[in-house]
């Protein structure tokens, strides 16, 4: 059974304003494996005259027969079958298709294209001939898709054949708490969060999750049988997105199981990991973290895992991989049970943060000049979950804490987050107080803004104060 299609609204709103652009150049999607590119495409040529053809590794001459058979498909040539003649070469393919497109718009879908560049090395160059001929005489509309992002990236930088030459680039992103939680309507609120905390926003990883089975069952399948999905899939995030990288892999780990100021890292992996950090930064597997009150160029940072999945990947199954491995898996599901509360604290505060910038954006945080979100902590002292930043100035005039319990006491929180709000203002007074907890919350009064599992990770219906 396919997955429901959900979400997205804001990536198809943008390729809608693409489509409708007259004589619009190509657009440019890429993003990770699994993140959905596919579907969003699906979704959005549904409906419309399209050529969806996907690079599969094959040889130059392949690629132009699978082109030449998609092309079959969608729009047939009654003068030629192209199963028996396909095209011999890409400028044939791309006048062809620009003459189908002569009255009535068609979308071509190169889903891939790096793997189509590997086999035609001079494709970039080839597109751009035939964009900069065919500019305003075709409705021919072409939209480059891929999961290597690196390739995806080059193709855009200066001196690069197509430099110039898209009206959209879109960098797809994982679902956000909110928008996974439309994957998990029977679920309830929390344990919603705990899905999202072990899988991520991914959503084919979202789709592996069955709703109608205890948390328990399906760690078992997915993460403590030695075939399991998880552990498949870990292996191959490894392999394909930190794989190309010396130490990628050996960097994630060490972070993953707590070594996350620089000088840890380095003695975990035992070498010098500031290149290697900057790769897997860009590649938004690790996050760079700093006070929300500092610059970029403090020298008080640290690093997390930025994807939830990989963060339990690394921290919570690995230890236990080759135990699994052997068939231990039913003994072992209790130490990963275990585990979860643990690996639930950093990942709630992230949804926790996440929540108040989609609450800034909506004007709910009762300032409309809100400018950055993030945690703060002063060496040796004083930790903060969630600091809101105002103005061109900056100012702090909020904080927030998140604790991973299902019921917690405001006024107790807040009195502690008011003692370390003193370190970070002069007037603690003077902020505006938000505590979170996962499902219920005692002794608040009206001041303070209290946030439960059921506000970030709401249903469908849900909207936001």
């Amino acid at each position: 059974m396919d997955r429901p299609f959900v979400g997205r609204d804001g990536e198809l709103a943008r390729l809608e304003a693409w489509w409708k652009q007259p004589a619009a150049r190509p657009a440019l999607i890429w993003g990770r494996r699994r993140v959905g590119k596919t579907a969003l495409l699906q979704r959005f040529s549904a409906g419309r005259r399209s050529v969806f053809y996907t690079g599969g590794n094959r040889t130059g001459s392949g690629e132009l027969a699978e082109l030449s058979r998609q092309v079959s498909l969608a729009a047939p040539d009654a003068l030629r079958d192209l199963s028996a003649r396909p095209y011999q070469t890409w400028d044939e393919a791309l006048d062809s298709l620009a003459r189908y497109a002569a009255d009535e718009p068609l979308l071509l879908v190169i889903d891939e294209f790096p793997e189509v560049a590997g086999a035609v090395p001079d494709i970039a160059g080839i597109l751009r001939a035939f964009l900069d001929r065919s500019h305003g005489r075709t409705g021919l509309r072409i939209l480059l898709c891929g999961s290597a992002v690196r390739t995806m990236q080059a193709i855009q930088e200066y001196r690069a054949p197509l430099y110039g030459r898209f009206d959209l680039t879109m960098h797809l992103h994982p679902f956000r708490p909110h928008e996974a939680a439309e994957m998990l309507p029977r679920l309830r609120p929390a344990d919603r969060a705990v899905v999202y905390g072990v899988l991520g926003g991914m959503p084919l990883y979202l789709s592996w999750w069955d709703q109608d089975a205890p948390i328990r069952d399906n760690l078992m399948r997915l993460a403590c049988t030695p075939d399991g999905r998880m552990l498949v899939e870990g292996d191959l995030v490894l392999a394909t997105e930190a794989g190309h990288g010396e130490h990628m892999a050996a960097v994630m780990q060490a972070i993953a199981l707590g070594r996350t100021k620089h000088n840890e890292i380095a003695d975990g992996v035992g070498l010098e990991p500031t290149r290697t950090l900057r790769d897997l930064t860009a590649l938004r597997l690790v996050e760079r973290v700093m006070p929300v009150t500092e610059s970029a160029r403090t020298r008080r940072r640290t690093y997390r895992i930025a994807d939830n999945f990989l963060a339990f990947f690394l921290g919570v199954l690995s230890p236990f991989r080759g135990e699994i491995d052997r068939g231990l898996g039913t003994s072992i599901i209790n130490a990963v049970i275990a585990g979860i509360d643990e690996h639930m604290g950093g990942a709630w505060e992230e949804a926790f943060r996440d929540h108040l910038r989609l609450r800034a954006a909506g004007g709910g945080l009762g300032r409309d000049d809100v400018v950055a979100v993030g945690s703060w902590w002063r060496d040796g002292g004083s930790q903060i979950d969630a600091v809101a930043l105002a103005g061109r100035s900056r100012q702090p005039f909020l904080v927030g804490e998140a604790k991973w319990s299902k019921r917690i006491n405001v006024a107790r929180i807040k009195a502690g987050l008011t003692a370390k709000a003193a370190d970070l203002v002069a007037a603690p007074e003077s902020l505006r107080y938000v505590v979170c907890g996962r499902e219920q919350a005692e002794h608040a009064d009206p001041e303070t803004l209290v946030i439960t599992a059921a506000d970030i990770f709401p249903g469908r219906q849900s909207s936001l104060p």
